[in-house]
């Protein structure tokens, strides 16, 4: 791949240069997200709640409402955030510089005028210090060139995880956008339940079975503490097994103690003459390493090659 192509599919994202633009966009896909919840019937692991990643942006997918069906889909080529029904009804909202409070006033007006009200909490979550979106004059800032990156980004490494994900015919969930802490991730299964799930109720149902997740994040302020200046990749296990943090990663990656995850440097992902590569090596590896310490039955859980 010539630098060239790294720059466009792996575009640089230091978090100083669009830390205000992230602040906005992750209240602008909470209020999105949380239509979803009130909208979408309950799947287990609350895999009803995530947007995915579309071609042109993130997407909620069909929602049921009553007898019609409609989406939410933000579009980061073209810049608007589009409300479609399954009766053909349609509105476009451009994204662009406004506070989350404007936003959020406009996407509820605009769903009650098509006939699709939706209530919902209108507190963010996952997030220190929230504010109640209706009265959230402080994120306004919308950087278009920011958020394509981002776009462009996410789309890459959706293509990955899915690619990853199907070389495992266990349990696995889709590849989706968690809007609460603004990740793209996947998670496999080894099939048995886990024997000290979190008595959180939303953590007990996601974390109820043993689990190797992997995920992008693009770095800020994560919701337990600690912070990130550059966007990473991750894994972790749930729950983790003996000798899992100890294990030899390949490409080299860091057992972070303080976020429990193995992360992996997305400025080295990018640097490197393959990244798409570079990624996979660290999925599968770091999969192999807790697969490998929790005594998952591989033979029955993987694809052979």
């Amino acid at each position: 791949m010539t630098p060239s192509e790294n720059d466009h599919l792996w575009p640089a994202l230091p978090f100083a240069d669009w830390q205000d633009t992230y602040g906005t966009l992750h209240m602008w896909t909470q209020v999105v997200g949380k239509i979803r919840l009130a909208c979408a019937p309950y799947l287990n692991h609350c895999w009803q709640v995530p947007l995915y990643v579309s071609p042109p942006g993130l997407t909620t997918g069909p929602m049921p409402h009553g007898d019609r069906q409609f989406r939410i889909d933000f579009d980061f080529i073209d810049h608007q955030l589009v409300i479609a029904a399954s009766d053909g009804t349609r509105r476009e909202l451009p994204l662009k510089s406004m506070t989350v409070a404007r936003f959020y006033e406009q996407v509820m007006q605009t769903l009650r005028d098509m006939r699709l009200p939706v209530k919902i909490w209108p507190i963010p979550v996952e997030v220190p210090s929230p504010i109640r979106f209706d009265r959230d004059d402080v994120h306004k800032a919308y950087d278009s060139d920011a958020a394509a990156r981002v776009h462009r980004i996410l789309v890459s490494v959706d293509a990955i995880f899915n690619e990853f994900r199907g070389r495992f015919i266990g349990k696995s969930s889709p590849v989706h956008f968690f809007w609460g802490a603004f990740d793209l991730a996947v998670t496999r299964f080894s099939g048995r339940p886990n024997p000290t799930p979190p008595a959180d109720r939303v953590m007990g149902d996601a974390y109820s079975h043993e689990v190797i997740s992997h995920g992008f994040w693009p770095g800020g302020d994560w919701p337990s503490g600690g912070r990130l200046e550059n966007p990473v990749f991750y894994a972790y296990a749930v729950p983790e097994p003996a000798g899992f943090r100890q294990a030899k990663v390949q490409p080299v990656a860091a057992y972070s103690e303080k976020f429990g995850e193995y992360l992996l440097d997305y400025d080295a992902v990018r640097r490197s003459p393959d990244p798409a590569g570079v990624i996979m090596d660290f999925l599968q590896c770091t999969y192999a390493a807790g697969a490998a310490a929790a005594r998952w039955d591989r033979a029955a859980l993987e694809r052979p090659a």
